[in-house]
């Protein structure tokens, strides 16, 4: 009787430890993985995301053509405008940080947890790790990939490529990505040649670009425009 207990407690041990082993291995592997892949990164231009593999299985399932709408453009040939829209619309601590506002996250979280409309708290960062690197969607375990590719971001690449990354990737419209081709689409010309108020309503449409668009601004629009604009006066010139 003792025999076989000590003969189970043996198996279980040893089973624990193959478990331990494997769980260890893959942890290991996805750390390697996932290091060589931002720093990869870092010097290639990310050529497609899941968002927009995803947006063009919804099109094809609505009976519409893919569509992936795209011209990448490096930092310096995208116009200061467009920058400081985009970082006084989404991130105003963004050159500050280390990937987290943690005000912004507290505001949220206290704006959501009374049931108000949902509000979300990521910075430039976070919206470019979750742009390159993961599926669209809300759980925790996709925002503690986030946070993680965040990390991992902030610590391999510049702030200036992580800015150029986000206005090359971030939705600016159905089947359109990127600051160049949301200038060329709204306005027929370059983004390096964008004014202040056409940058930033493109920037008022960044948190839902499928509902709003720059074409038939609302009035809801024209005001966060306004807003933006004034923040971008406020905050002045980028200084990386």
């Amino acid at each position: 009787m003792a025999t076989r207990r000590n003969k189970t407690s043996k198996n279980k041990k040893s089973m624990l430890k193959k478990v331990t082993a494997v769980i260890s291995r893959v942890l290991i592997w996805f750390l390697m993985v996932s290091v060589l892949w931002v720093l990869a990164y870092r010097f290639i231009n990310p050529p497609m995301t899941l968002l927009m593999i995803g947006r063009n299985i919804e099109r094809k399932s609505e009976g519409k053509t893919f569509k992936t709408d795209k011209t990448w453009v490096k930092l310096e040939d995208i116009s200061d405008n467009m920058k400081r829209a985009a970082v006084s619309a989404e991130d105003q601590k963004f050159l500050t940080h280390m990937g987290f506002d943690i005000k912004a996250i507290e505001r949220a979280y206290a704006s959501n947890s009374k049931g108000k409309k949902v509000k979300g708290g990521s910075t430039i960062s976070q919206q470019t790790a979750k742009n390159v690197f993961l599926w669209p969607g809300r759980s925790y375990i996709r925002k503690g990939f986030e946070a993680y590719f965040t990390l991992l971001i902030e610590m391999l690449w510049s702030k200036e490529r992580i800015l150029e990354v986000y206005l090359n990737v971030i939705e600016m419209g159905d089947g359109i990505y990127g600051a160049e081709a949301a200038s060329q689409y709204y306005f027929n010309k370059p983004c390096k040649t964008l004014s202040k108020s056409q940058a930033a309503l493109i920037a008022a449409c960044f948190p839902n670009p499928l509902r709003w668009t720059p074409a038939h601004p609302t009035r809801y629009i024209r005001h966060k425009q306004y807003m933006i604009m004034h923040i971008m006066r406020r905050l002045g010139p980028l200084d990386f």
